[in-house]
């Protein structure tokens, strides 16, 4: 059952509120600029207002979390501060007596709500910054972190002896006397800290491999039914990578704990395990406008993810005049589906598959006709397709006599020839004055996530699961955007107040 929100203060409340609550405080301007009425529409259904114990209400659950996650605090810590500072009890509206939830409470209200409640409850931050014009809608900047797991990286013995142990304590609850004679054989503690030979990862093979068999469909328990297939999934993948030492597992599980981290990298040198939080920030505001979390091992550059970061922004009626972005999203799908909604595409071109010479930069693709028109205005003589790209060749009486002929790209027989790919001639639609400032301003969004991680924890993930550290991503940038808000609209008060003689 749902309790109802106390909006009115006792006199007792108002008395300490109005002398122990200092004058000014950056939770006291959120309260005064952000509308927290949003959370009772996004948790609509997931309270009865007759069955049950009276529950928490959602704003006093919610801005719990984002106290959580504005100072960095865990659930244990939070439960504990809402106890005896005042601060936070006035700012979550509670009121002096109230009773306060424990850390179990916080972690349930997550639970239910889930990953797509919480974008939700994103998504009405971003909104609210719209109505208030805060949203420049110049540049859109796209770009992604990694996240640590909140896993040790585990070998092929290690996962092994992991996944047995856990199974195995999960039937310890169940069947105390089959769990004993099981761990007799089964469980085995020690951690390998060095390479392991191949009969030792052999003998772990078929330990595991003999364990399942034992195991699986003996309970009637969906925990164990979940740990056991995870459990014979990495099986299946180790024993192939024993076979094929140079085989590289495209999916890999490497922690049974956490089977949803994977391996990625963070430079072509630099590797981590864990996953990726992806952003798309309005430049000027820099508000971030669209927020996600995807493995270690996806790439954001991929062109259905890419499409969905775009569609998200506009679902919320959201426009830019162009994306900036680094080259990991160079493609020729990604900047057609910039171009598709009006957008120029301030995207880098990745050193694979595009012409080295960059003198190519000088010419000017005219999209209508599908050919190329030189520095002095001249067209290709000849054109032919190739199955992506096109193949120019431009007028030997011109190319010879070009006064900028060492302007253009090397001449053969003395014409320039010209073998481009479909994706660099859409990026030449691109070659604006505004493209060199959006690569300077692209940046920025480096100091977004140097905030997440410095001040709320976002450089390790605080759960396991994707859709928990979606969560952690959500809550961490509506802490995030919030702070912004408050900054520009406050900041823009001050200003009116300054012209209007109040200074």
């Amino acid at each position: 059952m749902l309790k109802k929100l106390n909006k009115q203060k006792d006199f007792f409340d108002s008395y300490m509120y109005e002398h122990l609550l200092p004058s000014s405080h950056v939770l006291l301007d959120i309260l005064e600029v952000i509308d927290f009425s949003f959370v009772d529409k996004c948790t609509n259904g997931f309270y009865s207002d007759k069955m049950g114990r009276p529950g928490f209400h959602p704003q006093v659950m919610f801005k719990l979390l984002f106290l959580e996650f504005l100072y960095n605090m865990s659930d244990y810590e939070i439960a504990e501060q809402i106890r005896t500072n005042i601060l936070f009890r006035y700012f979550a509206g509670l009121g002096i007596p109230d009773e306060t939830p424990d850390h179990a409470t916080l972690s349930m209200f997550r639970r239910r709500l889930g990953e797509e409640r919480f974008k939700e409850l994103f998504d009405n931050i971003v909104l609210q910054a719209r109505k208030k014009k805060l949203l420049k809608g110049r540049l859109k900047i796209l770009d992604s972190t990694h996240i640590q797991a909140n896993a040790s990286i585990r070998g092929a013995v290690n996962l092994l002896r992991h996944g047995r142990k856990r199974v195995l304590k999960r039937i310890l609850k169940l069947n105390s006397q089959m769990a004993h004679n099981l761990e007799k054989k089964y469980l085995n503690e020690e951690k390998l800290h060095n390479l392991p030979s191949k009969d030792e990862i052999i003998r772990e093979l078929e330990l595991t491999g003999e364990f399942i068999k034992k195991v699986k469909d003996r309970f009637d328990d969906e925990v164990i039914g979940e740990l056991i297939d995870l459990l014979e999934t990495a099986l299946g993948q180790q024993a192939r990578k024993a076979e094929d030492p140079k085989y590289k597992q495209p999916d890999e599980i490497v922690n049974i704990s956490d089977p949803d981290a994977r391996n990625g990298f963070k430079s072509r040198t630099k590797r981590f395990t864990g996953y990726k939080g992806e952003i798309a920030m309005d430049e000027g505001s820099n508000i971030v406008t669209s927020a996600r979390t995807i493995q270690g091992n996806k790439n954001e550059g991929e062109k259905n993810l890419f499409k969905e970061m775009l569609k998200d922004d506009k679902s919320k009626g959201i426009k830019h005049q162009a994306v900036a972005a680094d080259s990991l999203y160079d493609s020729y799908e990604n900047r057609k589906a910039v171009h598709k909604q009006k957008m120029r595409a301030f995207i880098p071109r990745s050193k694979k598959g595009n012409i080295k010479n960059s003198k190519l930069d000088n010419f000017i693709y005219d999209e209508k006709n599908n050919t190329l028109i030189c520095p002095q205005g001249h067209s290709p003589n000849y054109r032919s397709r190739q199955e992506n790209r096109d193949f120019f060749i431009f007028p030997a009486k011109f190319c010879s006599m070009c006064p900028t002929r060492k302007d253009c790209p090397k001449l053969n027989n003395g014409r320039v020839r010209i073998n481009v790919s479909d994706n660099y001639k859409l990026s030449l639609l691109d070659n604006v004055p505004e493209k060199k400032e959006a690569f300077v301003k692209r940046k920025e969004i480096e100091r977004k996530f140097a905030e997440g991680k410095l001040w709320h924890g976002l450089r390790r993930a605080r759960y396991r699961r994707r859709w928990r550290v979606a969560i952690q991503t959500f809550m961490t940038f509506i802490v995030i955007n919030v702070k912004r808000m408050v900054k520009l609209l406050l900041g823009r008060r001050e200003k009116t107040l300054l012209a209007a003689g109040f200074g």
